[in-house]
C-alpha cells in the first residue's frame, strides 16, 4: 500500500532486458534505507527490490507490468518518482493507492497558472466511470484531485512543491503517463457488473 505521496526522485541508470522481463536500476538517497524484497512505487508501480547496494537498487518488471504501464518507455537518465510502503502507524496525506496501474493516459496540457501548474490527460473511454469530478487520482505515483473531467480527459492541478519534487517538471504534451485509478471506485463499478 502507498499514499501517493513522493519521497524522492530517483535516477534511472540502468536497463537491462532478460526474456520477458525488464530490470531497472534506479540511482536514488532511499538506496540505503531499502532492503532486498521491500516494496518501492516507481511511477506509481509496486516493484520488488531485488538488489541493494550503497546508493543504487534494482528492481524488476515482468511482461504484465511493462505491458500496462510506462515502464517500457523508460530511458536512461530518466527521473522516476519514488515512494516506499506505507507504515500503519502514519498519516494517510493521499489517499489510498496501490501500486497497480490500471492504465495510461497521454498528457495533452501543460500550461503555467500564475503559481500553479495545470496538466491534461486524455485516457481510454473503457476506463471512463472510475474517475469522477473531484475524485481522486495517481498519476505516474502521485496522489491528485481530478477536475474538468469528461468521458475522454481529466485535468489537474499541481502545486510548486509537487512541481519541483516529483517529474512533473520533465513531463511534456504527448508522453505517456500511469494511471491508477481510486479503489473504492474500482470495486463499486465491479459491484455493479453483478
Amino acid at each position: 500500500m502507498f499514499t501517493g505521496i513522493i519521497e524522492n526522485v530517483g535516477l534511472l541508470v540502468d536497463i537491462q532486458k532478460e526474456e520477458e522481463n525488464v530490470h531497472f536500476t534506479i540511482q536514488s538517497n532511499l538506496a540505503n534505507e531499502l532492503k532486498v524484497d521491500q516494496s518501492v512505487a516507481h511511477n506509481g508501480v509496486c516493484l520488488t527490490v531485488v538488489k541493494q547496494w550503497k546508493d543504487k537498487y534494482t528492481v524488476t518488471a515482468v511482461k504484465e507490468t511493462l505491458a500496462v504501464s510506462n515502464l517500457s518507455n523508460l530511458k536512461l537518465g530518466q527521473k522516476v518518482n519514488l515512494e516506499r510502503c506505507m507504515q500503519m502507524n502514519g498519516r494517510l496525506d493521499g489517499h489510498i493507492v496501490q501500486g497497480h496501474v490500471d492504465d495510461t493516459a497521454v498528457c495533452t496540457v501543460k500550461e503555467s497558472n500564475e503559481g500553479s501548474w495545470r496538466f491534461g490527460f486524455d485516457y481510454s473511454t473503457s476506463r471512463n466511470k472510475l474517475i469522477v469530478e473531484k475524485g481522486s487520482i495517481c498519476i505516474n505515483g502521485v496522489s491528485l484531485t481530478a477536475f474538468n473531467v469528461t468521458d475522454t480527459s481529466f485535468e489537474v492541478a499541481i502545486i510548486p512543491f509537487t512541481y519541483e519534487h516529483t517529474g512533473f517538471q520533465d513531463l511534456v504534451t504527448g508522453d505517456h503517463v500511469n494511471l491508477e485509478f481510486d479503489i473504492i471506485g474500482k470495486y463499486i463499478a465491479r459491484l455493479q457488473e453483478v
